[in-house]
């Protein structure tokens, strides 16, 4: 390690492999964390960032005084910010609705302009946060739009740097690599470069129910039914970014939104380690494909990002209580949908008619309907929004569901505890959709439903 740096810049990389010990009981293997939360901007993400900036300076795409222009979750517009102040760049970031207050501040602490977008909407919407930042890109005289998702020195940076880190802090040993995988980069960058070195090594992608990672590479098929809203940040995709080579990729393994976000809390209490959402995905996903280790094998976990992203969401009690994720005893949201006669959910295209939305609204007495958009949940009508809508103008009727709905209702695991299910409802929330994983089944839950139950 140097002893001295010259810019802030030169302290990325070269991260601590540390054991982990208590979140992985049962595990056979040796497990590792990779993390790199030690990098200037907390996150693995200041690897590619940089790098991405460094190609696009040799390439001219980048000129002095630029304006960067990215669309991030927060963690590479961390990574960006710290550069370009190093470097005398600019910067405006999209970003969503559903990514933390606290990435959003620390981006605008860094000297950013934060543009929020909204979350459930297609990639190819122009208000979603990837069309606003290439919309920006060019209208902005002088400014350069990375693309974290197709931009190839995202994985060039991880195949430079993290691969050989973990191939030579196991001194060659390393058997698993668990990466939650997002733009791609992290995992086949990384993956690869491990490969070159042992093809035997298996790579598992840690991905997200409401994600189509998993279906794309098992198929080949971009499947739009897989994707709906999901809570997770950092992991997952609903489109494929350029950066994967999915023959890298050996496996993906879906962990629910809960599991995830109880094991992010399990690894800072019980390991000692501050990491956000991603690091409880991939321990939780591990722990599900564990009976496929053995004792000889060398595990290493990419712990992506830093837990101090996340104090408002999974280290808020109120918040976990909110989501329905914390454990406790009693009735679950599956007690509730056996005891319901009501089937699967139904829904209606977001093209359909407030005409049509008030027939399936009185031939099945439904008050809630999700509305999808290519078999995608993109939004939510109620019963009280049909009504008010027709009984304003009758013209209405021919207009789109889409001109009325508001956001999509949020998804609750089968598991999650009735008392839970309960405090999500509000006066601007009055539905949730429990989510059967495994049976792939999706059910509509009021609190008409709850009130029903407790009163039997």
């Amino acid at each position: 390690m140097k002893k001295t740096c010259d810019n802030i810049l030169e302290t990325i990389g070269n991260t601590p492999l540390v054991r982990l010990n208590n979140v992985v009981k049962g595990v056979k293997a040796t497990v590792y964390a990779k993390v790199e939360t030690f990098n200037p901007g907390n996150s693995i993400k200041d690897r590619m960032a940089l790098k991405m900036i460094e190609d696009a300076e040799k390439s001219g795409k980048l000129k002095p005084g630029g304006t960067i222009i990215e669309g991030t979750s927060g963690n590479t517009g961390m990574g960006l910010a710290i550069a370009a102040i190093v470097k005398g760049y600019k910067c405006i970031f999209t970003t969503t609705d559903k990514q933390s207050k606290e990435k959003m501040d620390a981006l605008r602490a860094f000297g950013a302009e934060v543009i929020v977008c909204p979350t459930n909407v297609e990639p190819e919407d122009p208000r979603s946060y990837y069309s606003v930042a290439a919309r920006l890109n060019k209208e902005i005289a002088n400014s350069f739009y990375p693309n974290q998702y197709d931009n190839l020195s995202n994985r060039a940076a991880n195949y430079e740097q993290t691969g050989p880190e973990i191939w030579d802090q196991t001194d060659g040993k390393v058997t698993h690599l668990v990466v939650g995988a997002g733009t791609g980069g992290t995992i086949t960058g990384t993956g690869k470069y491990l490969k070159e070195k042992n093809p035997a090594v298996k790579i598992w992608g840690i991905d997200t129910y409401g994600s189509a990672l998993k279906k794309y590479h098992e198929t080949g098929k971009l499947d739009r039914q897989e994707i709906y809203p999901y809570v997770t940040e950092g992991i997952g995709e609903d489109f494929i970014p350029k950066n994967y080579d999915f023959k890298v990729i050996d496996h993906f393994e879906k962990v629910t939104d809960r599991d995830a976000a109880l094991m992010t809390r399990d690894i800072v209490r019980q390991e000692g380690i501050w990491v956000g959402y991603s690091a409880g995905s991939a321990v939780a996903g591990l722990l599900q494909m564990k009976d496929q280790l053995k004792e000889t094998d060398v595990v290493v976990i990419i712990f992506h990002d830093h837990g101090t992203r996340y104090l408002a969401k999974i280290f808020n009690d109120e918040w976990m209580r909110k989501m329905g994720y914390f454990d406790k005893k009693g009735l679950t949201a599956a007690d509730l949908v056996s005891s319901q006669k009501t089937g699967d959910v139904l829904t209606m295209d977001k093209k359909q008619t407030i005409g049509e939305a008030f027939k399936l609204i009185s031939t099945t007495n439904f008050s809630q309907i999700p509305v999808t958009s290519d078999n995608r949940i993109v939004g939510s009508i109620n019963d009280n929004m049909v009504f008010a809508a027709l009984t304003g103008d009758p013209e209405n009727r021919n207009n789109t569901v889409e001109s009325i709905m508001k956001e999509a209702l949020p998804f609750a695991d089968i598991t999650t505890p009735i008392d839970e299910l309960n405090r999500m409802f509000s006066s601007e929330r009055t539905a949730v959709l429990v989510k059967d994983f495994k049976a792939d089944r999706t059910f509509i839950i009021t609190p008409f439903d709850v009130a029903e139950m407790m009163a039997r």
